[in-house]
């Protein structure tokens, strides 16, 4: 029998790209000597940041835990980059639209201008999820103890699931990091595990993450069939030919889907790291990082208007009620457990009273002295929760208008205190199109060789990228975190099905394995590791 006869029950194995050559030395050196110039640049910042900002000097430990942080941080993103953008690449590769070391590095670069251009709403909104004791202390023991958990524990798990080549969410292991920390916080402080979490913000982010897969699937099919049906041209569905490029449209179309799932990527996940590193920054140097102190000069007179604006409404809901001592436990316990009592409104009202006056006093917030910052800061922070919650809650009293004029208030507040430095961008940036160009072949064999039975063609690429790339860029909008892993992977598996081609099942059971293993395993390992550090640091 000669080599190239079949046995029975066989068939030929798919065209497959060259991927398996390593890189070589002038592109694992470049990569290295720009993960140097990254850290340094870090370095710097930080050191420039807190010499303009006039802040007191902080201990070599402080600096060093800092510093760990910082590298552990964008370790995670330099993860996120390898793990998640490889979905991104793999239709060209498959499709030999790009050659694999131009696919990376085009991928990186775009997912390098996409953290750049990103709003920053996704990376807050993940991060107030976290336990508001927490947040309000992060410069604390806790507080460290919770940075290091929660990242220590989704990088773990991203390596696993990539060590194995399943195409797991980096979004996914970071909230259920997060929600490990919580459940054990406040199982710590004696409270129900149940209360360490915003759950309405984890359910408004588990729908995202639910349905975002769901939305790849069945929109990719259909889009590949009706792609089929308004653009009759066989090449466009034909399996690629060995050792040949696609006609210039196809391939020009499969590089346009491929740059733009690479920047909305980008755009989405590279924000989850910034929102960590701005944890960290206020943490260890608040002086430097609490308060925005680059607002413009127009935005004190706008605060004390919408300030006002928003007492007034406070002040009326709290008629007939009042308040003696400190009215931030009140409004704290609000935030965490989400019960209106006849305290809440007074003590707000007193809050917001608080803020206002030293606001008005400082004259700016460049001006806010450095052992005034925190507190400053955190009476913002929890005001703001605690306006994002209210109009959630039953009997919260309030008409539209009146949320409208409160919602403009806790924008206000939020510039003050949920901004990221162009320099994270930058880092973030750096660390996940690094990220990118590095490891990255395990989860594109998986994408491009194990969902399908059949060769992915042009039309199945195109398809199931346009639709992770729409996906990502709305969910951008809207402030909420969706894994570029789940929707790219379910779309080519989509595209499969509405194909007829079928889909291997033992693959498809162990993406949705790790979906389901993602969030307890990455909630047990956070949880673990903030119990070890919780009595550590």
């Amino acid at each position: 029998m000669s080599s190239t006869t079949l046995l029975p029950n066989t068939k030929p194995a798919p065209d497959r790209p060259t991927i398996d050559h390593s890189s070589d030395k002038a592109t694992r050196y470049g990569v290295l000597v720009m993960m140097v110039v990254g850290l340094c640049f870090t370095a710097y910042s930080v050191w420039r940041d807190v010499d303009v900002s006039g802040g007191s000097s902080e201990s070599i430990l402080v600096y060093l835990l800092l510093a760990i942080a910082l590298v552990i941080a964008l370790g995670f993103e330099f993860v996120n980059g390898f793990h998640d953008t490889a979905n991104a690449v793999a239709t060209v590769i498959y499709t030999h639209s790009l050659i694999p070391n131009y696919a990376v590095v085009w991928s990186g670069c775009w997912n390098f201008l996409g953290v750049l251009t990103s709003t920053g709403a996704v990376a807050f909104g993940v991060i107030s999820l976290l336990p508001v004791e927490l947040i309000l202390q992060v410069s604390s023991h806790a507080g460290f103890a919770m940075v290091f958990a929660l990242l220590i524990a989704a990088i773990l798990w991203n390596l696993g699931t990539w060590w194995f080549g399943l195409p797991a969410s980096s979004s996914h292991t970071l909230i259920g990091s997060i929600i490990g920390v919580g459940v054990t916080n406040a199982l710590l402080n004696g409270r129900t595990g149940t209360s360490g979490v915003d759950w309405g913000q984890a359910t408004t982010i588990g729908e995202a993450l639910l349905i975002s897969p769901l939305v790849g699937f069945f929109f990719s099919g259909a889009l590949l069939l009706i792609l089929k049906f308004l653009v009759r041209k066989p090449e466009l569905y034909a399996e690629p030919k060995p050792d040949s490029v696609p006609p210039l449209w196809i391939r020009g179309l499969l590089i346009f889907t491929c740059t733009g799932v690479s920047f909305a990527h980008g755009s989405n996940d590279g924000q989850k790291g910034m929102g960590l590193i701005m944890l960290i920054l206020i943490g260890t140097v608040p002086t430097t990082y609490a308060l925005n102190r680059a607002v413009p000069n127009d935005f004190i007179p706008q605060f004390e208007q919408t300030s006002a604006a928003a007492a007034k409404i406070i002040d009326t809901k709290a008629a007939g009620y009042a308040i003696t001592g400190d009215p931030r436990p009140a409004v704290t316990a609000f935030v965490r457990d989400h019960r209106l009592d006849d305290g809440v409104y007074p003590s707000l009202a007193a809050l917001i009273t608080q803020v206002a006056d030293d606001v008005r006093g400082y004259g700016t917030l460049a001006n806010v002295p450095a052992s005034k910052v925190n507190n400053t800061r955190n009476d913002m922070y929890l005001t703001s929760e605690a306006l994002r919650n209210l109009p959630k809650v039953q009997d919260n009293q309030l008409s539209p208008d009146e949320v409208k004029t409160l919602n403009r208030y806790k924008g206000a507040l939020d510039t003050s205190t949920k901004f990221i430095p162009i320099w994270v961008k930058v880092v973030v940036a750096l660390a996940l199109g690094l990220g990118t160009m590095i490891g990255w072949k395990r989860i594109v064999v998986t994408v491009g060789e194990k969902i399908g039975k059949t060769h992915l063609n042009y039309g199945q690429g195109a398809s199931a990228e346009l639709v992770a790339m729409g996906t990502i860029l709305a969910a951008d909008q809207f402030g909420l975190p969706v894994s570029t892993t789940h929707v790219l992977s379910s779309g080519i598996a989509g595209t499969m099905a509405a194909n007829g081609s079928g889909v291997q099942m033992e693959t498809i059971r162990n993406i949705v394995l790790a979906w389901v293993l993602t969030l307890p395993c990455a909630i047990v390992l956070s949880g673990s590791l903030y119990f070890v550090f919780s009595h550590i640091f």
